[in-house]
């Protein structure tokens, strides 16, 4: 006996579920809300830190930046008088100029030596951890600590950067004094914390099939076109996520350079302290040294904007650029 199955418009409803799957589905709805509320117990701890230490803090830096805020006193309510003044003073312009041109001149050079002392150490085979143990310590050093010994080391008197130039017959710059040499100083002291970028070069390179390096080998490739052709698509990834790191870190740049030029204020003359002023260290003045809570926050909102502003700049560019294994192009 066959049965037929009527699909027609005049065709019968299919038949109800059985008895069996209304349980079933309670006990699958169950599971799911206890998943669920495991899932928010788990996730409470980065949610309360976030409220607290992040979203907290930015909605009460939103309200303060349209006051007149001193800290002693209640703040005042002001508008948008912080962000005018802010559009008016000249320092914020000269401050945010010393900060894009260290970013400027910081982050190709730490991404190039980084990628060359990378490949060097894929060549060591027995001392490979050792070295790159050796490259990252620096990366453990306080922020103060580093500020005062570049201060030290760039000295222009008996620095021992100025020693090693004299052996050569070259005259060393006054680096912490001269405005024009304060920045390539201040740059030659971040390169002292490149170890984390040569650990993820490293781990890049690692992973770059040999076949692909055979095969251009094979087809006549020379070491030039087997690094642009193979190694840096491979890696652009890499490439690409420490750009954005270190653009985010040359944009915050503060500890080191506060220690070394404002530390002893009294040693520098203002011109020079203007030289070596970022961003954030007048930022740092304006809430701190000023007690100028109200303005320290527009200036903090006007950075948090640009820095917003190049990350966005910065994902759109990769999305040319950067090669994902697998990836239909």
């Amino acid at each position: 006996m066959t049965t037929t199955t009527h699909t027609g418009p005049g065709a019968a409803p299919p038949a109800a579920p059985g008895p069996a799957t209304a349980p079933r589905r309670r006990r699958a709805s169950a599971l799911t809300r206890q998943e669920t509320r495991w899932a928010y117990v788990f996730l409470a701890p980065w949610i309360v830190g976030f409220l607290a230490f992040s979203a907290g803090p930015m909605i009460a830096s939103a309200w303060l930046s349209l006051t007149d805020y001193d800290v002693v006193n209640a703040p005042r309510f002001t508008g948008l008088d912080n962000y005018r003044r802010l559009v008016a003073d000249p320092m914020v312009l000269r401050s945010l100029g010393n900060t894009v041109y260290f970013a400027l001149l910081h982050v190709p050079l730490v991404m190039a030596v980084s990628l060359g002392l990378a490949m060097l150490l894929t060549r060591v085979r027995r001392l490979r951890g050792f070295f790159r143990t050796v490259f990252y310590l620096p990366v453990m050093t306080p922020a103060v600590a580093v500020g005062v010994l570049f201060l030290l080391l760039l000295n222009t008197q008996d620095g021992l950067v100025n020693r090693a130039l004299g052996l050569v017959g070259l005259d060393g710059p006054s680096w912490t004094t001269d405005p024009d040499w304060m920045m390539p100083g201040i740059v030659l002291m971040s390169l002292w914390s490149l170890g984390s970028t040569v650990v993820i070069y490293l781990a890049a390179l690692q992973n770059v099939p040999p076949e692909l390096y055979e095969a251009a080998t094979v087809d006549g490739a020379s070491a030039w076109q087997r690094f642009r052709r193979v190694t840096l698509p491979m890696i652009s990834g890499a490439l690409f996520f420490t750009m954005i790191v270190n653009t985010i870190s040359a944009l915050q740049m503060f500890t080191e350079v506060y220690t070394m030029y404002f530390g002893n204020r009294q040693t520098q003359n203002s011109f020079s302290a203007d030289a070596a002023t970022f961003y954030v260290i007048y930022l740092f003045q304006q809430a701190f040294q000023f007690l100028h809570m109200g303005y320290a926050s527009a200036l903090a909102w006007l950075l948090f904007l640009v820095v917003m502003a190049v990350t966005v700049v910065q994902l759109k560019l990769g999305n040319r650029f950067v090669y994902y294994e697998g990836e239909q192009r």
